[in-house]
């Protein structure tokens, strides 16, 4: 599995104490609203929904859209251009006129799924067994003798597996110590049976920056935010093929490849963890180095730059393997809608 591309980590560790102190200042934002209760009876509206912060509206869209497999990527409870773009497939999917406004027909639609949006989950002695990054190394060099590519701490890696921000986690939990196993705390519940039925094709949409699933019949089946490509690395152009499916994968830096920041002259191996550069999944396609993957920083997903892959978050690149065989065609395409 040649030519995984790398991405240069630019949250938690990277960051150090600054990245702390901003933690804790976007999670006091979210105010004593932010409450179970009131997420999973809000309502969205013009004054519900904001991009400036969080609100328990945001919370409960952004859960209800990734329950019908229109991905918003990481609920962090603003309504962002990410959710915006899970709506307005969510409504192509709907055959409904497209609209950034959540619509009484489309919130007909999703609030059919009346079940609480919020549930209690008990950590568990997995959460917090480890090991645990002391630190994520800011240079791909550097991780290269790291056994396991874990999350750096038990808070981490409890808001992927619920497909949350790190700062949706805490503000839901104040005074709650995530690194305990049998405490109780608040997630997020998706709720979303993975659909057994298999894509037919994918397509990737370069300008837009997003994912697309379509069945035999050519109906949208799936929707998922990404980041794909750059100017200095862009991505291929027309169709692939998956040519074969890896979770955990290995990371094997090419040097061929000369990405910037990346000073070795020699290959070298990354080991597998979820916070590879490519995540915990890896989907090749059949030209050479490029590929659909996991990323380790799911809030930059679509808001960033890739080095010409197509990159997801890691539950999304799992979803997204796993109606994935090989052969399924992958079109790349430059359409603004």
């Amino acid at each position: 599995m040649t030519g995984l591309r790398p991405h240069p980590p630019t949250r938690r560790a990277a960051f150090g104490g600054i990245f702390i102190c901003l933690a804790l200042v976007t999670s006091s934002a979210f105010g004593a609203e932010m409450k179970a209760p009131a997420i999973d009876t809000a309502e969205p509206s013009k004054k519900t929904l904001t991009n400036d912060k969080p609100t328990p509206a945001g919370v409960r869209l952004q859960v209800l859209l990734d329950r019908a497999h229109f991905s918003p990527g990481e609920i962090d409870g603003k309504f962002g251009e990410n959710v915006k773009k899970a709506l307005r497939a969510y409504e192509e999917a709907q055959q409904l006129p497209p609209s950034d406004d959540v619509s009484s027909d489309v919130w007909g639609m999703l609030a059919a799924d009346g079940r609480a949006v919020t549930m209690n989950y008990t950590i568990a002695d997995q959460d917090v067994a480890g090991p645990f990054l002391k630190k994520l190394p800011a240079k791909m060099e550097d991780m290269k003798g790291i056994p396991k590519l874990s999350y750096t701490n038990p808070r981490e890696g409890l808001a992927e597996k619920f497909h949350m921000s790190e700062d949706l986690l805490s503000a839901l939990n104040p005074g709650r110590h995530f690194d305990r196993a049998g405490e109780t705390i608040v997630v997020i519940d998706t709720g979303a049976e993975q659909s057994s039925e298999k894509a037919a094709k994918v397509e990737v949409n370069k300008i837009r920056q997003t994912v697309k699933l379509f069945d035999k019949s050519n109906t949208l089946i799936g929707f998922y935010p990404a980041t794909i490509g750059s100017e200095e690395k862009p991505s291929p152009s027309g169709t692939l093929k998956v040519t074969e499916i890896d979770r955990n994968p290995i990371y094997r830096y090419n040097p061929a490849y000369h990405f910037k920041g990346v000073n070795s002259h020699k290959p070298f191996t990354i080991k597998p963890g979820p916070n590879n550069p490519v995540g915990s999944m890896w989907i090749n396609l059949s030209a050479d180095g490029y590929g659909i993957h996991g990323t380790p920083f799911p809030g930059k997903v679509s808001k960033s730059e890739s080095h010409g892959c197509v990159r997801l978050t890691n539950w999304d690149a799992e979803r997204v393997a796993e109606r994935l065989s090989r052969g399924t065609p992958v079109e790349f395409v430059d359409r603004v809608q």
